[in-house]
């Protein structure tokens, strides 16, 4: 598969970009020979070092089976320490690169990094963060192709209490504001529905930013681009059954956002959430058959009880 564009093929005369080319291949070539762990922090320092002497091309050469290299660096069962060189590498690319050619690839190069957040370890996570705040995050709209994998990332890494939880936060906070943000909405639905590791703390972050003196009329932006996509993933929280509390955070939801005699839905997808408070109630969990009971009333418990979402 050729990916070459205008700025490449131009550079195919270029002596000293042929001479870029022969070197990431011949570094591309030991990623192959490497048995051990060490050996690949030996490619990837060589690596980092080629990428640094041609500074001056904005075209990385070989940049699929580079990045497909770097990626396979980042398996959760390989040292922190070759995940640090790999990032290393990362940021050496992403300071050469302008944000249009980063734009242009961001499918490859997210393709590694944005999985390893919820496995990195503790040395890793800042650099890592680091590398979404300053490259990717300016990116703004241009993340749209990646961004429900982005979410997946950073919602499975969430963690009340944890290490850079704040951190993350801000972090989607800050890309809500510098994506679309029905679209923005649109993907945390879908990362719900593909992804369980991502609900209690998606549907948390949801809850947290709906606000309480308004309907959700005014502010559709939460459902998203689609409501079938939004009622999928409330299915899939309700079937839950590994995890009560993104059971338990769904129907707060439902009680919240969606009380049962708004009619905002259609009557197709009402019965679809229905059936899937009937499959809970079959728990007999009284939490949960609680606020079942409250949603099929049209009463609100949470409000009277005051409960605050963090």
């Amino acid at each position: 598969m050729s990916l070459l564009l205008d700025d490449e093929v131009a550079l195919g005369n270029d002596s000293h970009y042929k001479k870029y080319i022969v070197a990431i291949e011949r570094v591309l070539k030991q990623f192959e020979e490497s048995t051990e762990w060490a050996d690949l922090i030996t490619c990837l320092v060589k690596l980092k070092k080629t990428l640094e002497n041609y500074p001056q091309y904005q075209s990385i050469p070989k940049r699929i089976s580079l990045t497909k290299r770097l990626a396979q660096c980042l398996n959760p069962g390989l040292p922190s320490g070759v995940h640090l060189e790999t990032l290393k590498v990362y940021d050496t690319i992403f300071h050469i690169i302008d944000k249009r050619a980063l734009q242009r690839d961001v499918l490859f190069y997210s393709y590694g990094l944005f999985p390893l957040l919820p496995v990195a370890g503790l040395r890793v996570k800042p650099v890592l963060l680091t590398l979404y705040e300053t490259y990717f995050l300016p990116l703004g709209n241009g993340l749209n192709s990646v961004l429900t994998g982005f979410l997946i990332g950073l919602f499975s890494s969430l963690e009340e209490g944890a290490d850079y939880y704040n951190r993350i936060i801000l972090l989607l906070d800050n890309l809500v504001n510098k994506t679309d943000e029905i679209y923005f909405y649109t993907c945390i639905w879908s990362a719900m529905h593909l992804v369980a590791s991502v609900r209690h703390s998606a549907i948390t972050f949801i809850l947290n930013h709906f606000d309480k003196r308004k309907t959700l009329d005014d502010q559709m932006y939460l459902i998203g681009l689609s409501s079938d996509t939004m009622v999928s993933a409330i299915c899939a929280c309700l079937y839950d059954n590994e995890q009560s509390l993104v059971q338990r955070s769904v129907l707060d939801f439902l009680l919240i956002c969606l009380p049962i005699h708004k009619k905002q839905l259609t009557k197709v997808n009402m019965i679809k959430i229905i059936k899937m408070t009937f499959h809970i109630l079959l728990k007999h969990d009284a939490g949960l058959n609680r606020r079942i009971y409250d949603w099929f009333l049209g009463t609100n418990q949470l409000d009277n009880n005051n409960q605050q979402y963090h």
